[in-house]
């Protein structure tokens, strides 16, 4: 018999996975501010349904999966807008609600997030977030093989950006 979880207990679990879910809704959003919306959303979903998750699993790994379903359920009501290059506001220089988290602004995480949709989120979970191929299936609701195809073009994508922007020798 599964033990029941508590409201508050969700709460103080959500403050500390609250980047990580960040992350992850910026590589499904492509925007900050769509990505911190979604972020809103799932998080009050998250402790209005805490009695349907099944404590098994991790429950990032549940959020997730909540925030890719709410993520196709936004897109399916409205046109998303066109990002070309520079569409987000971190390459505006639009500062998200005041500052930039230095993570954010990190080279590292925007060449992450410049990946195609699907690409990063592959990406983040099975090589940042360390989710096994089959998890991050579960998570993304695609096939195993596409996670393994993904996550080579992924890390093809990101070796080449690399080698273009190799250091320079002095």
């Amino acid at each position: 018999m599964r033990t029941p979880v508590a409201a508050s207990d969700i709460r103080r679990d959500l403050v500390g996975l609250l980047p990580k879910l960040r992350r992850f809704a910026v590589t499904l959003t492509g925007d900050l501010a769509d990505a911190d919306e979604l972020v809103r959303s799932v998080c009050q979903r998250g402790i209005a349904k805490i009695h349907s998750w099944n404590n098994e699993g991790r429950l990032e790994g549940w959020l997730y999966t909540m925030a890719r379903h709410q993520w196709e359920e936004t897109r399916r009501h409205r046109l998303r807008p066109a990002h070309g290059k520079g569409g987000n506001a971190l390459e505006q220089g639009e500062p998200a609600q005041g500052q930039i988290n230095p993570v954010e602004a990190s080279e590292a995480h925007q060449t992450v997030t410049s990946l195609p949709e699907g690409l990063a989120s592959v990406f983040l979970l099975v090589a940042i977030e360390h989710y096994s191929y089959q998890q991050t299936a579960e998570i993304l609701g695609i096939p195993l093989s596409t996670v393994t195809s993904r996550l080579a073009s992924a890390r093809l994508q990101l070796g080449a950006m690399g080698k273009s922007r190799s250091p320079q020798r002095y």
